[in-house]
This record gives structure tokens, C-alpha cells and sequence, in this order.
């Protein structure tokens, strides 16, 4: 099916995202929204509870804040895409730099978005994400 863009338009279902932010009532918000955009949608409230959720079952997408309490947002990346390469894994932050963004980028980020982002600009970042996922190539 094609949308509006016409691009491959995959059910939102079929997408499996975690969404790792410390910002509780940020991160349940933005959850809701992306459900009611019919993706599936898991959280995180910080690194360690995200590590752990990706052992359990592996999303296809991860939205990903960098400054969070405990383990930052950039080690959370590094680790990620240690354990599963093929995760695509897109930056979501209110306070990123230029440098972070190319470090987050060498390390295997596919997106960096500033906040507060459009939630149709993102979920078409997350769709375009995983469409690169199943087609088993990169992202730039």
C-alpha cells in the first residue's frame, strides 16, 4: 500500500518501537500517540530498563532520548547496536548538539530529531526506519 508520500506504506501493527525517555509523562504521551497511530509501542523510562526490554524482545525501532539520568542516552545507542545490530535507532532529544549527532551517527544511529518533533514528521522517521530494517540496509 502506498501513502501520500508514495512510499511503501507499512501497518503500523507490524512496527515494533520502544521509546526510552526519562520523562515519564513525555514518554507516556508520545506513546499514546504513536498507538493511536496504530504502531506497537513499548517504554523505557531509563538505559538500564531499555537493555533489559531489548533482551526480552527486540523492537524494530528504538526512539531514544540522550540525557537521562543514570546511563546516558549515547551508551544506551553503543550497547544497542552492539546486541542488535539490525535495530534501527533514532535520537530523540531536546538538547542535542551538532557533535552529538555526529558521534550518535558513527555509532550507528539511523535519525536525530530535536524535540519537540512533529508526530507526523516522527512517525514517518519510525516507518521509514524500519522499512530500511526489513530491506536490510543502512540509513542516512
Amino acid at each position: 500500500m502506498l501513502n501520500q508520500f508514495g512510499e511503501n506504506y507499512i501497518m503500523g501493527q507490524d512496527i515494533k518501537v520502544l521509546l526510552v525517555d526519562d520523562e515519564m509523562d513525555f514518554a507516556n504521551t508520545l506513546a499514546l500517540r504513536l498507538k493511536m497511530r496504530d504502531l506497537n509501542v513499548g517504554i523505557a523510562y531509563d538505559g538500564d530498563e531499555a537493555l533489559a526490554k531489548l533482551k526480552e524482545e527486540e523492537p524494530d525501532v528504538v526512539v531514544l532520548d540522550l540525557n537521562m539520568p543514570g546511563m546516558h542516552g549515547m551508551e544506551v545507542l553503543a550497547k544497542t547496536k552492539e546486541s542488535c545490530p539490525q535495530v534501527q535507532v533514532i535520537i530523540l532529544t531536546g538538547h542535542g548538539t551538532d557533535r552529538e549527532e555526529e558521534e550518535a551517527r558513527k555509532i550507528g544511529c539511523c535519525d536525530f530529531i530535536n524535540k519537540p518533533a512533529d508526530i507526523s514528521y516522527l512517525e514517518q522517521r519510525i516507518r521509514r526506519a524500519f522499512q530500511r530494517k526489513r530491506e536490510g540496509r543502512g540509513f542516512q
